[in-house]
């Protein structure tokens, strides 16, 4: 979820959720008045689904219902947007999603097949039919490129690759070839925010090893 997390709740204290993520981390979720605690309705799509690659919105379904912190008990899937501090396993919680069971499903397969059948991520370079992103799920680069079968859209509109700039965050659909992911799709959702810089010791992306 790009700057947020998805986990398994497994305590519940005043001030604080601990979570474990799929990937067996441990979380320590920090929330106060000022956090927007609600729980995700099934068939609901939220605002928050635009850091999987989505193009955000509120379509259908009930909107988000606000619950009290002590609403959502161990056991429970959250999905946890913020200030997230890795070195230390903690997050500002901004906003905490009580997700419905069969959305969680979801968000973790969706999360599992990142880099196998999607991407998304903030343009940082274009050069010819080569489009490097940094990834908003891994905080990694990741090289995309481009053939004549590659469809382009921004906000449901055709596009083409000229239209994409520096800046833009995009999903992209396809899958690893000879060390870049070739897309099928790429979708745009405009600037967000400052163009990203990639740091010279930023770790190599999956499809590059």
């Amino acid at each position: 979820m790009g700057r947020g997390l998805l986990g398994t709740v497994t305590e519940v204290a005043a001030d604080h959720y601990t979570i474990k993520t799929d990937a067996g981390e441990v979380y320590i979720v920090h929330f106060s008045a000022n956090t927007r605690i609600v729980k995700q309705l099934a068939g609901t799509r939220e605002r928050g689904d635009r850091g999987q690659g989505g193009e955000g919105g509120e379509r259908g379904g009930n909107p988000p219902q606000p619950i009290k912190p002590t609403d959502i008990k161990v056991g429970d899937a959250i999905a946890v947007m913020g200030e997230i501090d890795a070195a230390a396993k903690s997050v500002g919680a901004a906003v905490v999603v009580q997700v419905d069971p069969e959305r969680a499903k979801q968000f973790r397969e969706m999360q599992a097949n990142y880099g196998k059948t999607w991407l998304a991520g903030k343009v940082t370079a274009i050069d010819g039919v080569k489009v490097s992103i940094l990834g908003t799920v891994d905080n990694a680069p990741h090289v995309v490129m481009a053939d004549e079968n590659t469809t382009f859209r921004k906000r449901r509109e055709p596009i083409t690759l000229a239209d994409i700039q520096v800046g833009d965050t995009v999903r992209v659909e396809g899958a690893p070839k000879d060390g870049t992911f070739l897309a099928t799709s790429v979708s745009a959702m405009g600037a967000q925010g400052p163009p990203p810089t990639v740091p010279r010791d930023a770790p190599p992306s999956p499809q590059s090893k």
